[in-house]
């Protein structure tokens, strides 16, 4: 492994990409991930909001994201009715949040730094563009081995409140996102009933009037 530099979305990547989502989410239904299709499209209509991380030449990792005007009082959403199907994004170039669609890296690249590193950047690209913030439907990978014992929301309430771990829901927290909830039938994966968390970081220096 070299040294790795993160830069924004390119088409070529495409490919790997696609392969980075499906490894990164191996019980999740692939027709819930990202294809190479939708990933040329999303370096062409937003490149600015999706960033790769590169060993060298190589695509590792990816954070990317969509403009939208999320609804707060109806959050139950699933991520197909955000992207849409058939090649689309789902972008809304006046979009007031940055929606957090992906955030994959391969199992070999794990555990150094790069998750934090790619929602550090998603904040800057909200303070750049003028963004009220993130908004995400956060996987919660842990909750499969709860799932008999509690529901989606007090496993969720949980680790907010510091007294269970999950390796992602934790991380998105100790990164200043707030928890606010589940969300039924987000992505298809049997591994944790298709539940996620609803997780949310306010951008400090949004200015709605600019």
């Amino acid at each position: 492994m070299g040294e790795l530099t993160y830069t924004n979305i390119r088409t070529e990547w495409a490919e790997a990409l696609e392969h980075i989502e499906h490894t990164a989410f191996p019980t999740a239904d692939t027709e819930d991930l990202y294809w190479a299709d939708e990933l040329r499209a999303l370096a062409l209509e937003f490149g600015e909001g999706g960033v790769v991380v590169l060993d060298g030449d190589t695509p590792v990792a990816m954070g990317l994201g969509i403009r939208i005007d999320f609804d707060f009082s109806h959050t139950q959403h699933s991520i197909r009715d955000l992207v849409g199907v058939d090649g689309g994004t789902g972008h809304v170039p006046d979009g007031a949040w940055y929606y957090g669609t992906s955030i994959a890296v391969l199992p070999d690249y794990r555990r150094r730094g790069i998750g934090k590193r790619l929602y550090d950047m998603r904040k800057q690209i909200c303070r750049d563009l003028n963004l009220a913030g993130i908004v995400a439907g956060g996987v919660i990978p842990g909750y499969a081995d709860h799932k008999d014992e509690m529901s989606a929301a007090d496993y969720v309430a949980k680790v907010s409140a510091g007294e269970m771990y999950d390796a992602t829901l934790t991380m998105q927290i100790a990164n200043g996102f707030e928890a606010r909830g589940v969300i039924a039938n987000y992505i298809t994966d049997p591994a944790v009933d298709s539940w996620a968390s609803l997780i949310v970081w306010e951008n400090p220096d949004y200015n709605p009037d600019r």
